[in-house]
């Protein structure tokens, strides 16, 4: 699944089988890098929701921020392309329930009891699914990336360990790893796409259908939890994972699988527990330490081995 439209037919799916142009590698990796990097700071917004906004209730907040975001550049290809998305209603469903109502409900219910630098570094176990998704589905990783692919995990599993290979999970952490499998599970989703779909019909369509998805959830958290206050500290994180996290990031790591495929997007998503890291030491005060910049270096060291051409 891509982010083309019918006009630019040479970058289907059978583009995510063999290797990408120079240029469009390395936008793909950039646009890939961008998502990563706003991602990274949703983790840290969300763990600052956790305590005063219930979960189900920030994800759907998010979402209707999302579309009202995205309905003035998508309304018009939506609409274009109505009768198209309606035939394929089922598959975009199903990249609504993994990508959209799924995989952020996990993530706001992890960060009731867990870190932001855990669900970062957690997170990062998603792109060895998306890898064991693109050899399943015939892709060739070749043995740098594999070997990059094993530096960048070793680098993940230490820093999670704080320096050490044994981990103790917490509840918030078994939901992260939920999350890792429903993102790697979009993703591997992408590349299926259906030619011809315009990419921001497409978006704008998994929006609308994770939203009323959530919708009837939504309706029981109101009435169990009650509603929240709508203040700065609520609703300023609320816009950047609507704004940002949602409609731009989403955005960028969907063209950025059309030009280089899930697996080597999914390398450049190993950054993300080095940006949360960083971002929760410099926002919310976590502690990082020297073991921690050692295990970032392996991580750093890891996606450039494995990105490199």
């Amino acid at each position: 699944m891509t982010l083309t439209t019918a006009r630019h037919p040479t970058a289907s799916v059978a583009a995510t089988r063999r290797p990408a142009p120079a240029r469009g590698a390395g936008l793909g990796l950039l646009l890939a890098l961008l998502a990563t990097v706003v991602w990274s700071g949703s983790f840290v917004a969300t763990r600052d929701l956790a305590d005063s906004v219930p979960p189900v209730q920030a994800v759907f907040w998010r979402w209707i921020i999302a579309l009202l975001a995205v309905a003035p550049f998508a309304a018009r290809p939506f609409w274009r392309q109505r009768a198209l998305l309606r035939r394929h209603l089922g598959f975009t469903a199903l990249a609504s329930l993994f990508g959209v109502a799924l995989y952020n409900t996990l993530v706001h219910q992890a960060g009731l009891t867990t870190s932001a630098t855990n669900m970062g570094m957690i997170m990062a176990a998603s792109p060895v699914i998306m890898a064991v998704y693109a050899r399943l589905g015939g892709e060739r990783l070749g043995a740098r990336r594999l070997l990059g692919m094993a530096v960048a995990v070793l680098g993940v599993l230490l820093l999670v360990g704080r320096g050490s290979l044994t981990i103790d999970l917490a509840a918030g952490d078994l939901w992260m790893f939920a999350a890792a499998l429903s993102f790697a599970s979009y993703s591997a989703l992408l590349k299926r796409r259906p030619e011809g779909i315009d990419g921001l019909a497409f978006l704008f369509t998994t929006f609308v259908l994770g939203a009323l998805m959530l919708a009837p959830v939504y309706a029981v958290s109101l009435a169990a939890q009650g509603g929240f206050p709508a203040t700065p500290g609520t609703v300023g994180p609320l816009l950047y994972v609507g704004v940002f996290s949602s409609a731009v990031a989403f955005f960028c790591w969907n063209k950025a699988i059309s030009l280089i495929g899930a697996a080597r997007a999914g390398v450049v998503y190993y950054l993300q527990p080095v940006c949360v890291a960083l971002l929760s030491y410099a926002l919310l005060g976590e502690e990082l330490g020297l073991a921690g910049g050692a295990c970032m270096a392996l991580i750093l060291g890891g996606v450039a081995l494995s990105s490199a051409r």
